[in-house]
């Protein structure tokens, strides 16, 4: 909520400074956001009247302005206004004045005529973007005065951040209504003398659903003029609240909304047709607001209806149909109370929000209604005129005010501060809150506008925050406190989650409920764990892999359009398991473990220039998991298996260190056929506790010698696995000293010949390998005699061939 401090002030003026209001309204749970000045630093700005204006001789555009600044001379502007008028009050910039930005005013020479200043539109004083001519001020104020205290631009703006349970404090009288409690300075309330009643007419209502209504008042004003102008006091204070002046009817309701936290409503009465209804509406009506939304309106949202056509949104925003305009000369004025609960969701729902819908939904004060509709009419009749009908107040359904107890011993043990009795009553008491004393308790009755006091913590809350959280002693624990040292090797899972989502993977979390058609045929789970009381038919067994409901996902994207997915999710699965047995944390007879799983869908990369577009493949996603293992890539091995999930000859069982820990592949056929899409998703699934132990980064000393590169291509068998070819190379390596020198290896070329037309039985591996000594160079002899020695090891264990 955005409010002048001098508006607050005007209903409780504490002798302190305004960073020190601020800070006063932070410590008692009313977060001041932002407090800045109403207006930018700028100086030498004074009120001047133009004594007379004349063109410019050498500029169609431009007029020379005689200027009176309370000098006693008159001052020559040029001037490029198009409002510039003989008789108006304008902004001066006096020689020497600065604007904001650090703008400097100087003597200047125009088309050949000298300017002595400038008269400044609201944008060049940083008042508004407004800049279509010059800033009218008031005839009132004198000559030479500084603008800044004629229009008051030291003012502060503060800005309150409350929370939803606050909505007492949606309004100027509200926040007083703290500061008056916490500062002891006197609360000045608005006057609502009632008006004169002139006219004996009235506009039969009827409410028909008690759990929409609970009290709902108006009343008749005819004669009103809707042409108006808007008070200047009233459209400043609107402007620095955060509003902005629209017609005359308009601003009094929304100033009145502010200032007493009171929502409302003008009808032109000319256009209502017949008597108001209060109902909830009915399937298939509809209404056109005053934002020119048009709403398809269902059963349980509240309407105003005249002739049974809907008029008025109950609660958030007033139909285009009975709007006032500037013709408009008799209206109808309305306020009433809704019950929170049969407006809460309704505005959202319809993707919109307005400012009575925010404070209906949080409780308005249904006791002051005819004070407040008073206060609305005074304002309507001092600045449009008009004759005044009685008041209609049907008193419908009014909540009850239950009472709510505290206990004295209750306040000081959760406080852990000897609140004393007086000074219990002495708060309760300066925040008007009506209460009887029961020995050690405090009855408290919560006044109307207090809807956010209920239960015994309500109340201890309410004296925390007067006597002040900064007051409330720190005291240290009593118990001793040991921190658990996580080991530096082991990973949070939210650091696992964050290493897989730079893979470009969004987090989704799933129902641990499946359908059982997923586990058995899917999964190949033929026992799954049956729930004796699903939410729902098909979510009757507990998943055993994540995969299926990341397929699901997948799935959903797809329909709605979306070209490229990419999902994980970290949860537990369930499976049977003999040998759990039960304890805190376990079930007997059910495994519970942690997966990470993920799939990737669509194509590898972006939509982008620079590469052409190709489907994720399963060495995508292979890189994807050896960047979540992180240094321990090296002991991370795929060994071809099967998977009923995955297909028959794309999918991998991941090895780590001799254990097996996951799967990785392509998407079954089958699967992909009956989940529609048009590209088999690339999944995986890692047990989650193999993946949180990470190795510790071992220093090195850094070589200065150059690398020596040399590729080596060999025949092999079909039947031969490249894997099995880099693990021999890995054992020779290590079994002998003088292959120390090999740093790396990588296989980078396949090829079988098939321009035969039948069937290859060998391959074509080529294999590059980086060698680097720390101590000298290399020389070929050396390189030559190592890759001749891997060579002789893969044919001796693996029967291959050089190719030449």
């Amino acid at each position: 909520m955005q409010f002048p401090e001098s508006w607050l002030r005007a209903f409780a003026d504490p002798d302190m400074e305004s960073q020190a209001l601020a800070d006063c309204l932070t410590m008692a749970g009313l977060e001041v956001e932002e407090a800045e000045s109403a207006a930018p630093p700028f100086s030498g700005v004074v009120v001047a009247r133009i004594a007379g204006v004349e063109p410019h001789p050498n500029a169609d555009k431009l007029r020379v302005c005689r200027v009176d600044d309370g000098s006693g001379e008159l001052l020559q502007i040029v001037c490029g206004a198009p409002n510039a008028a003989e008789g108006l009050k304008v902004p001066l910039a006096r020689l020497g004045a600065r604007l904001p930005g650090g703008f400097a005013i100087g003597k200047a020479k125009m088309r050949g005529i000298e300017s002595f200043g400038m008269l400044c539109s609201s944008r060049e004083l940083g008042l508004s973007q407004e800049h279509d001519g010059l800033l009218v001020l008031d005839d009132a104020l004198p000559e030479g005065q500084d603008i800044r205290e004629a229009l008051d631009l030291d003012d502060t703006v503060f800005t309150l951040k409350l929370t939803p349970n606050r909505a007492d404090c949606l309004s100027i009288l509200g926040v007083a209504r703290e500061v008056s409690a916490l500062t002891g300075a006197a609360l000045t309330l608005p006057e609502y003398t009632p008006v004169p009643v002139t006219l004996d007419e009235r506009l039969p209502v009827e409410v028909k659903d008690k759990d929409l209504c609970g009290r709902f008042a108006g009343r008749v004003i005819r004669g009103v003029n809707a042409r108006a102008q808007t008070p200047a006091w009233m459209k400043a204070r609107l402007e620095r609240a955060g509003q902005r002046s629209l017609s005359v009817l308009v601003d009094i309701s929304n100033y009145v909304m502010l200032e007493l936290g009171r929502p409302s409503h003008v009808f032109d009465l000319d256009k209502i047709q017949g008597s108001l209804e209060v109902r909830w509406a009915r399937k298939g009506e509809q209404i056109t607001l005053l934002n020119g939304q048009t709403l398809a309106l269902e059963p349980d949202v509240g309407v105003i209806v005249a002739g049974d056509v809907p008029e008025s949104l109950a609660g958030i925003m007033g139909g285009e149909a009975t709007s006032v305009t500037l013709d408009t000369t008799n209206i109808y004025l309305e306020t009433a109370y809704w019950h929170p609960e049969a407006i809460m969701g309704k505005a959202r729902r319809y993707r919109f929000g307005s400012e009575a819908s925010h404070r209906f939904e949080r409780g308005v004060d249904f006791s002051s209604i005819p004070e407040h509709i008073e206060r609305i009419t005074r304002l309507i009749v001092d600045i449009c005129g008009g004759s005044v009908g009685p008041v209609d107040d049907l008193c419908v359904a009014l909540p009850p005010r239950n009472p709510v107890g505290m206990r004295l011993s209750r306040c000081q043990r959760v406080l852990g501060v000897d609140v004393t009795h007086d000074e219990a009553a002495s708060i309760f008491t300066r925040l008007q809150l009506p209460f009887t004393v029961e020995g050690e308790t405090f009855v408290v009755t919560p006044p109307a506008y207090r809807f956010d006091l209920s239960i015994e913590e309500d109340l201890i809350e309410e004296v925390a925050r007067v006597h002040g959280f900064e007051n409330i002693p720190d005291v240290p624990p009593v118990a001793e406190a040991r921190m658990n040292v996580p080991l530096e090797v082991q990973r949070s899972p939210h650091e696992l989650r964050q290493a897989i989502a730079s893979r470009e993977y969004q987090e989704v979390i799933n129902f641990s409920f499946v359908e059982e058609a997923w586990e058995k045929e899917w999964v190949g789970n033929a026992d799954p764990i049956q729930l004796l009381n699903p939410i729902a038919s098909h979510l009757s067994v507990m998943r055993s892999s994540l995969i299926p409901g990341l397929v699901a996902n997948i799935v959903h994207n797809a329909k709605h359009r979306q070209s490229r997915v990419r999902v994980f999710e970290l949860g537990r699965v369930f499976a049977r398991d003999a040998e759990v047995k039960d304890a805190d944390l376990h079930v007997a007879g059910i495994r519970q473990p942690q997966y990470l799983a993920g799939a990737a869908w669509g194509p590898a990369f972006q939509e982008q220039w620079g590469v052409p577009v190709r489907q994720v493949d399963f060495f995508d996603v292979k890189k994807d998991v050896e960047v979540l293992m992180g240094a321990k890539t090296d002991a991370l091995v795929c060994k071809a298996d099967q998977h009923p999930l995955l297909h028959p000859g794309r999918g991998a069982r991941l090895v780590f260190e001799g254990r097996p820990i996951g799967w990785l592949g392509e998407l079954h056929p089958r699967w992909v056929q009956e989940s529609g899409l048009a590209h088999a998703p690339v999944v995986f699934e890692l047990d989650a506790q193999a993946v949180s132990q990470a190795r510790l980064a071992q220093a090195g000393d850094l070589s200065r010698q150059p690398v020596v590169v040399r590729d080596l291509a060999v025949w092999a068998g079909v039947d031969v696995e490249y894997q099995s070819l880099l693990d021999t190379l890995h054992k020779t390596i290590a079994a002998e000293a003088s292959l120390a020198i090999v740093r790396e290896i990588r296989l980078f070329d396949v090829w079988r010949d098939t321009s035969a037309g039948q069937q290859a039985t060998e391959k074509s591996l080529a294999l590059r390998f980086w060698l680097q000594d720390a101590e000298a160079t290399l020389d070929d002899q050396r390189v030559e005699q190592c890759i001749h020695r891997l060579l002789d090891a893969l044919v001796r264990t693996h029967g291959v061939r050089q190719r030449a």
